[in-house]
């Protein structure tokens, strides 16, 4: 895929638009508004469900694919000789690729004489992988980003072809964070896709030397680590919405700790002199939140907290049925 053959190439492009999640969504928007024609979707094949009843919702890329009226493939591997046989015929000249959840083999990418172009929630190198806005939230950015890369057999390791920036608003959740960098990604891929068939980019190796990891999330990666600032927690407690949301464990005295799931955390001003070795210890417990010794000296505030098999409670509700005083451990189940 080189200037060359793509300024050649300046007229309305056959896509092929691969996505899964809804931060594909906006891109699949975008392209069926451009100039381009958008032959299929395709998308991860639907979970079986144990019955009618409670089957989920589609995913929110075949969700809008079937409102667009647009062909959707699902094949369990984009890779596999059944789905080249689907797509083939399609001759398309460009894989449009957000929030699949598949590696597109160089076979696959084969298929269209342009290859691949994958939009990506974050400023590559940086946060490469299958969760890239919760890991910068975690990590306390300040600023995050979508890159559009040419697609190559590594993940999300191909040269860069447009960026853009946002900041971070302090008290935005990853969910918040990822609807903004979808809104942003659309647009700026078709924006990408023509400038490139008019010879007007120039594709950025990535410094491999820069690359940081954002795999994806796993439920222990809502444990609240305390050992960290208050700020800190607060940053793991955004990074970790909608899924798979915080939680801690409250000890207490002759009885097995007690699982909560954290609705919402703060820092608090001021500092505790609590040695290492007591990060978690309760503080103070109000109507205005639990607030525990964090790294640092910091402190938190735990303001809504659920106890397993409850509903969601403030503290005023959540301290008028579970006696958590002064002195007591929130942190790991053991």
């Amino acid at each position: 895929m080189t200037n060359s053959t793509a300024s050649q190439q300046d007229r309305p492009l056959r896509l092929v638009v691969m996505g899964t999640g809804g931060f594909a969504v906006p891109m699949l928007h975008a392209a069926v508004a451009s100039r381009h024609d958008v032959l299929a979707v395709v998308t991860q094949p639907l979970k079986p469900a144990r019955n009618q009843r409670n089957a989920p919702p589609p995913p929110p890329t075949r969700e809008a694919a079937t409102k667009l009226g647009l062909p959707i493939l699902d094949p369990p591997s984009v890779n596999s000789p059944e789905a080249h046989e689907l797509l083939r015929p399609l001759q398309a000249d460009l894989f449009l690729v957000a929030d699949y959840g598949q590696i597109l083999s160089p076979e696959t990418l084969s298929l269209a004489p342009l290859g691949g172009m994958n939009l990506h929630g974050s400023l590559l190198p940086q946060y490469r992988g299958a969760a890239p806005v919760a890991w910068a939230i975690y990590d306390g950015q300040q600023e995050s980003g979508v890159s559009i890369l040419h697609m190559t057999p590594k993940i999300d390791a191909g040269p860069v072809l447009g960026q853009a920036r946002v900041t971070i608003d302090p008290d935005e959740t990853a969910e918040q964070l990822e609807h903004r960098l979808a809104a942003l990604g659309g647009p700026l891929m078709m924006e990408t896709v023509d400038r490139y068939l008019r010879g007007e980019v120039e594709p950025v190796p990535q410094d491999p030397a820069l690359a940081t990891k954002a795999p994806r999330l796993k439920k222990t990666d809502g444990l609240l680590n305390f050992a960290r600032t208050a700020q800190g927690v607060k940053d793991q407690w955004r990074a970790m919405q909608p899924w798979p949301g915080c939680y801690t464990f409250w000890h207490r005295s002759g009885s097995e700790p007690l699982r909560l799931i954290v609705g919402h955390v703060a820092p608090r001003p001021g500092k505790h002199a609590l040695a290492e070795d007591a990060i978690g210890t309760v503080l103070e417990a109000t109507d205005e939140g639990i607030t525990i010794a964090c790294g640092n000296g910091t402190i938190v505030a735990l303001e809504q907290l659920q106890p397993a098999g409850k509903r969601m409670m403030t503290a005023a509700e959540l301290l008028r049925g579970y006696p958590i005083r002064p002195g007591d451990r929130f942190g790991d189940g053991q």
